[in-house]
């Protein structure tokens, strides 16, 4: 398996970060692959000697889950598990889930480690985790901790500059919407009135006033214009609703309900049984609108939600990233037939997006990758070394003030880069008709493709002797993103590098006799290129089979057809 350019990056960085500092945090949103990048850091930490590590994790799921991909990433490294089943530390990397761990029997267990690394790591600041860490530190003092979240300021608020000195990578949710990895958001400031009334609200300790803008929010005629806008804009997406209180949640529900759009209300104070059963209406497509409070910011996803509808401020811009983050994912065609999601329409009836700047204004890209180190700040609170990007720090919540623009704007003028994956790819793309509405790229054991028909881009994954399968519908650079992951999901680095002299040789007789006379006059056409058209060729069929499927036409997908 291929990590991604940027994830080889992460990577590299992480563990230059523990060399030098002997902790590490990493920052990396939903879409980034965060475990994938986790596992990659343990094995090259300890593989090819003695070394000892550790893998925390706060739920069972997680723990497998960690497991399962760190085996892919690296098989030759031995594993064992401690959980409520067993308890086990033969491996060289055992994967532990900390309620268990933490008890004092089971603590008492644990052997002297080199590396610990704590996934969802904005929870290491907890007393059960900092009681783990804190054995592990008494057993070896050159125990190595290194943690991977997307939230490092969410939950109790506890700072994590006790545990980590330094944030040796983070990568921005404005590269993955560039790189095709999650949806780019359409975000409207939307003033009903309130925002001036908003906009004087005081903050309590960890945010704003929520009971003052439910003074301010929860009124019918302000619900009435917000599901006005909703209708206009967005009516026909699933959405999800953030909301200031219960109440106010509550008669949100049900003004969305009156109005025809099914609707459930999800808040902390409900059984989880009575939680679990309107997420699984939601996920239906029983309920078109899903309303909460504080309870969906995090651990959830629904990726057909196109639209989310934030009815409350947010002081902490990690927040707002996290809330409008849950309409961001990619649809995988086959959890999701026939969802196209190209977009996530933002709904700000408040004052988030004008308070942080948008979204896209997260990171500004001109294609071009990033190598070495990242450039660095001090944080002025808590003294911490973090990428010098950074607006809201990750260890202790310090935030920089954004400079406005000459003109006052906040929001100012922004335009999104798109970064170029067949520059970036680890795999060469062909044009397989000169008309880029058709690429193909392929390693030793499996092919992707991207089509484009009727305005649409379709991705295609092939392994040998399996049937192909639709990966992505929708714009092209996420059909891109998705086709060039399969590719990094059954390649290695040994069948993946562009720069390899055979892939410029030119075609095989056996080639040549496979493809139609007119390429066998090509005398430009390389083998990597012969070898691209016939994996088309053999598997034209099924493509055409999975775009028009898809797209419900019977027409052609230009040349590749």
């Amino acid at each position: 398996m291929l990590l991604r350019p940027r994830q080889k990056q992460f990577v590299e960085r992480s563990l230059s970060a523990l060399e030098t500092h002997g902790n590490a945090l990493g920052v990396a949103p939903t879409g980034a692959g965060k475990t994938i990048m986790l596992s990659a850091v343990a094995g090259r930490a300890v593989g090819g000697s003695d070394a000892k590590a550790c893998v925390l994790a706060h739920r069972d799921e997680l723990t497998s889950q960690n497991r399962a991909k760190f085996a892919r990433i690296n098989p030759e490294i031995t594993t064992s598990v401690v959980d409520a089943r067993e308890k086990v530390w033969n491996g060289q990397v055992t994967f532990a889930m900390v309620p268990t761990l933490a008890r004092t029997g089971n603590l008492d267990a644990l052997p002297a480690l080199d590396l610990l690394v704590i996934d969802e790591a904005h929870h290491a600041a907890a007393e059960s985790y900092r009681r783990i860490i804190d054995r592990a530190r008494d057993r070896n003092p050159d125990c190595r901790v290194y943690g991977v979240t997307a939230t490092p300021n969410r939950g109790d608020r506890k700072a994590l500059r006790p545990v980590f000195s330094n944030v040796a990578d983070q990568i921005r949710i404005g590269e993955l919407i560039a790189s095709g990895h999650l949806v780019p958001p359409r975000t409207f400031v939307i003033d009903v009135g309130v925002q001036e009334e908003l906009g004087q609200v005081r903050k309590s300790v960890d945010d704003f006033d929520m009971e003052a803008v439910d003074a301010i929010m929860n009124r019918a005629l302000v619900t009435e214009a917000v599901i006005r806008h909703w209708k206009e804009k967005a009516g026909d997406r699933q959405t999800v609703v953030f909301c200031s209180t219960v109440d106010h949640a509550r008669n949100v529900a049900a003004a969305f309900a009156a109005a025809g759009a099914p609707s459930g209300l999800v808040h902390g104070d409900m059984s989880a049984g009575e939680r679990r059963a309107t997420l699984a209406a939601y996920a239906s497509g029983e309920v078109q609108v899903i309303v909460n409070v504080a309870v969906l910011t995090e651990g959830w996803d629904h990726p057909p939600t196109s639209c989310v509808v934030l009815l409350r401020p947010s002081s902490y811009k990690s927040t707002m990233i996290q809330m409008v983050g849950r309409g961001l994912r990619t649809v995988d065609p086959a959890e999701h037939p026939g969802v196209v999601k190209t977009d996530c329409i933002v709904l700000d009836f408040g004052t988030s997006t004008l308070m942080h700047g948008a979204l896209e204004q997260d990171v500004d890209l001109d294609g071009r990758e990033a190598t070495g180190d990242a450039p660095t700040k001090e944080c002025p609170d808590c003294g911490a070394q973090v990428p010098i990007a950074t607006m809201e720090c990750p260890l202790c919540g310090y935030l920089w003030e954004r400079e406005a623009d000459d003109d006052g704007d906040p929001l100012g003028a922004f335009v999104m880069s798109e970064i170029d994956l067949l520059k970036r790819s680890s795999f060469r793309w062909v044009d397989l008709f000169g008309d880029d509405g058709a690429l193909m790229a392929g390693g030793f054991s499996a092919w992707g493709g991207v089509f484009f028909l009727n305005g649409r881009w379709y991705a295609v994954g092939g392994v040998h002797r399996e049937r192909p399968r639709l990966l992505a519908v929708g714009e092209r650079t996420v059909c891109l993103a998705a086709a060039d992951d399969w590719l990094n999901e059954h390649e290695s680095d040994e069948s993946a590098h562009k720069t390899r002299r055979w892939l410029n040789q030119p075609p095989t007789d056996k080639q040549l006799a496979w493809l139609p006379a007119e390429y066998r006059q090509d005398f430009g056409l390389t083998r990597y290129q012969a070898s691209a058209l016939l994996s088309f060729r053999f598997n034209r069929s099924a493509i055409r089979a999975l775009v028009f499927g898809a797209d419900g036409e019977a027409d052609t997908v230009g040349r590749a057809a």
